[in-house]
């Protein structure tokens, strides 16, 4: 196991480079001057030739690039022309953020997900199995900005139920020492402001995870069908083992190996930036750092955003890989 996670480590290098490459080439081709942006339309031609020099915008674009790599190899990334600091740190920032809301939206997906569709392959062609897979088939189909902006009109300007925008209310305070408000906010005891963080989390990450939730729906739908009609499933209830115990112990397990990839693929999905969900409510993660540097024609931020997303599903793979050999012995050997 240890050569696995090692050789995978390792292809994780021309992974980076390949990605570098293409991003680093394709910021580039963005109409608009970083250094003019910056300055503003009023800049005179020397301060902007000023800046360019000072981003090193002024060298040709193939020094541009090794010169990013050579940073990038120590961890620097440059400097983030919208945040006004190193994009690592940038990142680092907002990273909690980001990891909070898809947690959260992965959660909801998970817990509603993989019940409905082992409930789905159980009372298979029942109508409740023909009503979760029109839910299914919606959940996919519905754009996240349009289900967003429905939530908000339904629990937050009709019913007012939940807060919009943001992640905390501007009259809560409370000491933050991960980042991540949720926790903050139970480490230190402080149960009204845990309440209203949960309340500003709970639309987008419905909003976030709805499409995952009926994607992981679908797929253990299919693998729980797919399972049920091995042998061995047949044979533990041809023993009058307890209907329940073949459905969970015998069958889920197994046709949790294919759920277990979406389930990976999509949090590496929500954790590469959920840029609309993050807009939309002002959610101060890495999706709504990168539409800022893209608006911004910050060069050095979208790089890092596109990077650190590559990383990450290059990692969420490869723990979905170690969790197929707990889940199945047979990986192991």
């Amino acid at each position: 196991m240890a050569t696995f996670i090692g050789r995978r480590i390792l292809q994780l290098i021309p992974v980076l480079l390949g990605v570098s490459l293409v991003v680093f080439f394709m910021v580039r081709a963005i109409p608009g001057d970083p250094a003019q942006i910056l300055l503003g339309q009023t800049a005179t031609p020397e301060a902007v030739r000023e800046v360019r020099a000072r981003l090193g915008l002024d060298e040709p674009i193939i020094v541009q690039y090794l010169l990013f790599l050579r940073d990038a190899a120590t961890g620097d990334l440059g400097d983030s022309l919208v945040e006004g600091k190193p994009v690592t740190a940038a990142l680092l920032d907002k990273f909690p953020a980001t990891l909070e809301l898809a947690l959260a939206a992965l959660l909801f997906a998970v817990v509603i997900g993989v019940p409905i569709g082992v409930i789905a392959a159980v009372r298979q062609y029942s109508l409740l199995d023909r009503i979760t897979s029109v839910i299914a088939l919606t959940g996919v189909s519905m754009p996240i900005f349009w289900l967003a902006m429905v939530f908000v009109v339904i629990f937050t300007v009709n019913l007012e139920l939940l807060p919009f925008p943001g992640r905390v209310g501007n009259d809560v305070s409370f000491t933050s020492y991960t980042g991540v408000y949720t926790v903050d906010t139970l480490i230190t005891l402080n149960f009204p402001a845990f309440w209203d963080v949960l309340k500003h989390l709970i639309l987008p990450a419905v909003a976030l995870g709805t499409i995952p939730m009926a994607v992981v729906t679908r797929m253990t739908r299919s693998s729980m069908l797919e399972v049920m009609n091995e042998d061995y499933v047949r044979t533990a209830r041809a023993k009058g083992v307890v209907p329940w115990r073949v459905v969970f112990r015998h069958a889920l397990r197994n046709a949790m190996l294919p759920t277990v990839t979406v389930i990976g693929l999509q949090f590496g999905l929500l954790m590469g930036g959920a840029i609309l969900t993050e807009t939309i409510f002002t959610w101060n993660g890495i999706g709504q750092f990168a539409i800022q540097s893209i608006d911004g024609r910050d060069y050095a931020g979208i790089q890092g955003v596109v990077l650190y997303g590559a990383v990450f599903f290059v990692l969420i793979n490869l723990l979905v890989d170690v969790l197929y050999a707990v889940l199945d012995p047979r990986v192991r050997l």
